[in-house]
């Protein structure tokens, strides 16, 4: 494999550079400001032509391979800027499962960011068994009538539009009764309930409360009773690192935890940049992969593993070194906690990964 830029990507690269070098300091990159504005840095990017770069152009993206978007992660991450927005899996999800009308309608907002979005999956008791929820959707007329509770919503108090699971069907099996939706969030019977992070954010999750809101039945994605199929597509993306900057994200904690070292040995800090280079390389094979066309199904939760054991060596290796003397570094090491439960736990990937990559038990 041969990891070096065409002329093309190049270019790319250098053009990235120079918009980046024009705006040094215009973004935070963490804390409530980082989430408050993700909107404004979302709509930055995609009038600059670097956002939506492997999406559909019918659709506002630019077609181009997905080793732009890499690039793309890899020059955010040098010159300290935000992450990219990460909608990928809901296109994804959409441009798999929803219809004709579904996607023009909705898929162009969300890639040129003049519409918001969050995701309506995990609830207090359905979270890694997903397929527990209680969420419910009834017919009524030409709506569904929602009721339920749904948490770690990211994003929920600024979307415009949720991607939801509800339970449509009660008498099938708990897989084949639910249904997606995209529902909207400005009505009433939504209520909003804003969590605070240990890190001190309060802009990213949030609990979110359906009691009689209204979903048109047209803003059904798929059939009735295709839920569970939209959900395996969105998260089988979630959990790859190719399209998500994670890798370049983990170089850029590893240096500054570096820099602050003054020298002095590190076995935490060593280990954290093994871990980070792995997943770099992993991620350039998975990049390979996709160019040449292999679709990745339950190898996401490969994936999602190590992301785990990167993000929290790399957080071991932040309090280590410099303890609670960042504020930057000492949330780096709080969020990497969450990182074994968000996405899937741990616990549920392993079993993924033993029953249908290894064939054990079956």
């Amino acid at each position: 494999m041969d990891y070096r830029d065409t002329p093309d990507e190049a270019a790319f690269r250098d053009r990235m550079r120079a918009w980046l070098e024009e705006r040094k300091g215009t973004f935070a990159t963490s804390g409530d400001e980082y989430f408050t504005r993700m909107g404004e840095w979302h709509r930055a990017l995609y009038e600059a032509g670097f956002f939506g770069l492997s999406w559909p152009k019918e659709y506002g993206g630019q077609g181009l391979a997905p080793v732009y978007d890499v690039i793309l992660d890899e020059e955010l991450a040098r010159a300290a800027f935000p992450p990219r927005p990460s909608l990928g899996y809901l296109v994804v999800g959409l441009g798999h499962h929803g219809s004709d009308e579904i996607r023009k309608r909705f898929v162009p907002g969300m890639i040129n960011g003049t519409e918001r979005w969050c995701q309506g999956f995990s609830e207090p008791g359905a979270g890694s068994d997903l397929a527990s929820l209680t969420t419910t959707a009834t017919r009524d007329g030409d709506d569904y009538v929602l009721h339920g509770h749904k948490v770690w919503t990211s994003y929920s108090d600024n979307a415009d539009w949720c991607l939801l699971l509800a339970r449509t069907d009660k008498e099938v099996a708990r897989h084949k009764g639910i249904s997606g939706f995209i529902v909207p969030m400005k009505q009433a019977g939504i209520e909003q309930r804003p969590l605070k992070m240990i890190s001190g954010v309060t802009t990213e999750f949030g609990q979110v409360l359906f009691d009689g809101a209204r979903v048109p039945a047209a803003n059904m994605v798929g059939a009735p009773g295709e839920g569970w199929k939209l959900a395996m597509t969105v998260v089988g993306h979630e959990r790859e690192p190719s399209t998500l900057g994670f890798a370049a994200r983990y170089s850029k904690l590893v240096n500054q935890i570096a820099a602050k070292s003054e020298g002095k040995p590190s076995a935490d800090l060593a280990w954290a940049a093994v871990e980070t280079e792995m997943l770099r390389l992993h991620v350039r094979r998975r990049l390979s992969e996709q160019l040449d066309g292999v679709q990745h199904t339950s190898d996401g939760s490969l994936d999602k593993l190590l992301m785990t054991w990167v993000e929290q060596a790399v957080g071991h290796a932040a309090l280590d070194v410099v303890g609670t003397k960042d504020p930057e570094l000492l949330s780096a090491y709080l969020y990497s906690r969450a990182q074994s439960v968000m996405g899937g736990t741990s616990q549920i990937q392993k079993n993924i990964i033993a029953s249908r990559i290894l064939g054990l038990g079956v």
